[in-house]
């Protein structure tokens, strides 16, 4: 009996060649590993929370949650995290001392409230509970990015459009101000200078606006950078009430949310520092810290710094005395949430105006230093 050849079957029909496949299976698995993966988001973390925390309360087992979530992940990154998440906890360890491995996914505050409530054994509540807070911050960024971006993109059309009309539309009078330069008012010379030295000098414009901008990004990575940064966030006119709400709004949560898991205060103070976002307000912070492990009061510690609104330290002292210090600090967070709302929209009602304004002011300015000599070289004529 003759050999079947490799490319036959036993009906004597041709196999289907697995070449093609196999090589398009290969090109498939090469762009994928190219695929560019940015690891998990707030967005991210706060979905497997929510998940997780109803799992839980379904009655599933940890493990069984973890793995079930972590297959449906599309994150490959943060499926790796997740999956080492689960072998930690298969292996014996707890959750928080699990999700601890990982800070740059899973914050100080996050592990310290999973770790409260395995503690006292409401692990599904309190996943709930810091779901709620992870959405607050989802909600607060996107509010806070959309009030910075507005006023970017206005400043950024008023420079094109001015740039626009130095490099083009200037240049077309040139040829009709030529030998007439005495007539010419002082804007309209101090104009044609500019607009030639940017179409004849502009690699110097360039290589300043790169170096200064190369300067800032290292200057920001620095912690004396940073601090200068903070400092400008909290004075700069109109922006500043935006991000003293915003910072108040996070310590102050922070602090009501650690204290009600069963946080001790000089651990909810420190993590508080860690979390808020701002230099100013975590050496604020961390201060106070010092200040209550000596023996003193959180109240009178924060009214002798005098960072905080009288409002807030006037309802701390209250929570101080009644006991319930963590329900009084969410309430204070949740008004100023609201607070940090309102302030986002005032403040987007004030840019837009003074953005058009000076818009109007720069273009005005450019069309009349044209305008003007026209008509004054009409006016000689006649």
């Amino acid at each position: 009996m003759s050999a079947i050849p490799k490319t036959m079957n036993a009906s004597g029909r041709p196999t289907p060649s697995k070449t093609k496949s196999g090589s398009d299976k290969s090109i498939v698995e090469k762009i994928n590993s190219f695929r560019i993966e940015f690891g998990p988001n707030l967005k991210d973390v706060q979905a497997f929370t929510t998940q997780l925390a109803v799992m839980l309360k379904a009655g599933i087992n940890i493990r069984d949650a973890i793995d079930a979530i972590a297959d449906q992940v599309p994150n490959m990154r943060f499926q790796s995290v997740l999956k080492e998440v689960r072998k930690d906890v298969e292996a014996g360890l707890p959750l928080s001392d699990a999700l601890a491995r990982h800070p740059k996914v899973f914050s100080q505050l996050y592990v310290n409230m999973v770790h409260a409530s395995e503690m006292s054994g409401s692990l599904s509540k309190m996943l709930g509970r810091i779901a709620e807070h992870l959405s607050n911050q989802v909600e607060t960024r996107s509010m806070v990015r959309g009030a910075m971006v507005y006023p970017i993109i206005l400043g950024v059309m008023a420079i094109v459009t001015t740039v626009f009309l130095l490099v083009f539309v200037l240049p077309q009078f040139t040829k009709l101000f030529a030998g007439k330069e005495a007539l010419l008012p002082k804007p309209t010379i101090m104009l044609m200078a500019m607009s030639a030295f940017m179409r004849n000098q502009w690699y110097i414009i360039v290589g300043v606006l790169a170096m200064l901008g190369g300067a800032l990004a290292i200057s920001l990575r620095t912690e004396k950078g940073q601090i200068a940064l903070d400092h400008v966030k909290l004075h700069v006119p109109i922006m500043s009430r935006m991000f003293k709400a915003l910072y108040i709004s996070r310590s102050v949560h922070t602090m009501g949310e650690l204290l009600t898991a069963g946080v001790d205060m000089l651990g909810t103070l420190e993590i508080t520092a860690a979390v808020s976002g701002n230099a100013v307000y975590k050496k604020m912070w961390l201060s106070v810290r010092d200040s209550v492990q000596q023996g003193d009061r959180l109240s009178a510690t924060l009214e002798e710094i005098g960072i905080l609104p009288k409002n807030v330290i006037q309802m701390v002292a209250a929570g101080e005395e009644s006991g319930k210090l963590g329900h009084v600090l969410t309430e204070v967070a949740e008004y100023y949430q609201k607070e940090l709302r309102a302030t986002i929209k005032t403040v987007t009602g004030m840019i837009e105006p003074i953005m058009i304004i000076l818009m109007g002011f720069v273009v005005g300015f450019i069309a009349m230093s044209i305008i003007l000599p026209i008509f004054k070289m009409s006016s000689l004529v006649k």
